[in-house]
């Protein structure tokens, strides 16, 4: 799909089910887990056009110079995003199409984070190719999938809370996505300005809004928060 056409297309139209996904976005900066799963999607499904991406980076710029994909399957730890971070960052690029979290880490409080970031559905790296297969459909139809044994309805009250937290993270612009990450590497102001090209006093004023967002008082507050849904570091 071209970027033409990305912007034809209605903002609210009908998702496609799993029978009329034609185009995926695979982003995973392994080669070989790349190929295999694209190999497997385009046998399984029956499609012509698996699009792939090592980076969050990539993936970003390659939506917006292709257009948007039906349906995209994220690694949790790429070497620019980890964690609920990448979610965070296509969510805001592909507010209706499905994506799926991909990953050996099945902690329950990382599952909380991704769906609560956006995730349609959160899936093992060790899946059979049945299952894989089953699982994408499932969720290309509209169901929510998570790993076995992971059960969000009996989540204690700590998981709730993450869970909301991550919401609030993935209301922040992508200019104070990047800025928080740069607190949380111990980044000082003007060292945050020197590195984004932007003014301090801009910087200042981000940060304020990111504080507001995320209800946190101090900057080391807000760096336990995002540390406590995993948004930058997935273990």
């Amino acid at each position: 799909m071209t970027a033409a056409a990305m912007q034809a297309r209605p903002s609210h139209s009908p998702r496609p089910n799993a029978d009329q996904v034609r185009e995926i976005l695979i982003v995973d900066d392994h080669p070989l887990m790349c190929d295999a799963l694209a190999l497997t999607l385009k046998i399984s499904f029956g499609l012509k056009n698996v699009r792939t991406a090592r980076s969050l980076g990539a993936a970003v710029e390659q939506i917006k110079s292709q257009g948007a994909p039906d349906a995209v399957i994220l690694d949790l730890n790429l070497p620019d995003a980890r964690g609920a971070e990448g979610i965070v960052a296509l969510r805001r690029q592909l507010p209706d199409v499905p994506i799926t979290m991909i990953s050996a880490d099945l902690e329950g409080a990382m599952i909380s984070a991704a769906m609560a970031a956006g995730a349609q559905g959160y899936i093992s790296k060790s899946l059979s190719r049945e299952a894989l297969v089953d699982s994408l459909r499932r969720m290309w139809d509209g169901e929510h999938v998570t790993p076995e044994g992971y059960e969000p309805g009996k989540a204690g009250a700590e998981d709730e809370a993450k869970a909301e937290l991550a919401r609030r993270f993935a209301t922040l612009t992508p200019q104070q996505m990047r800025i928080l990450r740069l607190i949380c590497q111990g980044k000082a102001n003007k060292e945050i300005s020197y590195e984004l090209s932007i003014a301090e006093a801009t910087v200042k004023t981000h940060i304020t809004a990111i504080m507001s967002k995320i209800n946190a008082r101090r900057r080391t507050q807000a760096v336990l928060l995002a540390n406590s849904v995993r948004l930058f570091e997935a273990g």
